[in-house]
């Protein structure tokens, strides 16, 4: 019953997913050579605030964040690299509504080629990048990542590349941190538990608490990439384990 009842709640969500992107992406194009690129993003972020909170209403999935006060505020006009867990589609939803700075993603450009949703964030201040082309990927990420930090936002990239299950780890790219660096702006861990309520690769949502914990921003003058990122991966996956102990099994003594 509890899964016949998850699995209606969530075919709702979908639908009102597909039926509002449509005209939503459509506006977002259409405004894209008229409007500013923050006007455009805010426009996004209304659609994504419809998404993260359809999510609440219709499938039970609550969050709850912590550590937003080591984040500066909408008038600070420092930068940051985000570098948060990646467990599902969620994340990407909501981190644009939480954040008080306009997101620029890096992302593969295979993204691009999604109906309407592809082509509403083709139009934004987005990184997509071509994965098969390493170092032409990396100087995209540096000269455009420098740029839309010049323009107020923050880059997010997610250290892990893609989704990993609840309960397991990834390999940390130092990407994220190359880039801090190289821009000489401090790179800011995130630990998100949506796999609880999200699980990768699912369309079904289950209700629960989402734990979103930001860490304190880590300075990157002076530090080496993988090393930077070494400390990214375990302020991020300590917070894991604190906010999801279930999910991980206890570690045996040696």
């Amino acid at each position: 019953m509890a899964f016949a009842l998850a699995a209606l709640r969530s075919l709702l969500y979908w639908l009102v997913l597909a039926v509002t992107v449509i005209p939503w992406a459509t506006v977002v194009v259409l405004l894209s050579p008229l409007v500013s690129a923050r006007r455009l993003y805010r426009i996004c972020v209304g659609w994504l605030a419809l998404a993260t909170h359809a999510s609440r209403l219709l499938c039970g999935v609550r969050w709850r964040v912590q550590g937003m006060d080591h984040l500066p505020t909408a008038s600070d006009p420092r930068a940051v690299v985000l570098a948060p867990k990646h467990q599902s589609t969620w994340e990407t939803f909501a981190l644009p509504v939480l954040m008080p700075h306009p997101l620029s993603y890096v992302f593969k450009r295979e993204l691009l080629w999604i109906p309407f949703f592809g082509w509403a964030i083709g139009s934004l201040d987005m990184v997509h990048i071509d994965r098969s082309r390493r170092s032409e990927a990396w100087a995209k990420v540096a000269e455009q990542g420098r740029r839309y930090m010049a323009k107020g936002n923050w880059v997010i990239m997610f250290p892990e590349g893609t989704r990993t299950p609840r309960g397991s780890q990834g390999a940390y790219r130092a990407g994220g941190a190359r880039l801090a660096i190289a821009t000489g702006v401090p790179i800011v861990p995130i630990a998100v538990t949506s796999a609880r309520c999200w699980p990768r690769k699912s369309l079904l949502l289950r209700p629960g608490i989402i734990d979103v914990a930001v860490g304190p921003p880590i300075a990157s003058e002076g530090r080496e990439a993988d090393e930077l990122m070494r400390e990214v991966e375990t302020w991020v996956e300590a917070a894991m384990r604190r906010l999801d102990p279930e999910a991980y099994p206890p570690q045996a003594p040696p």
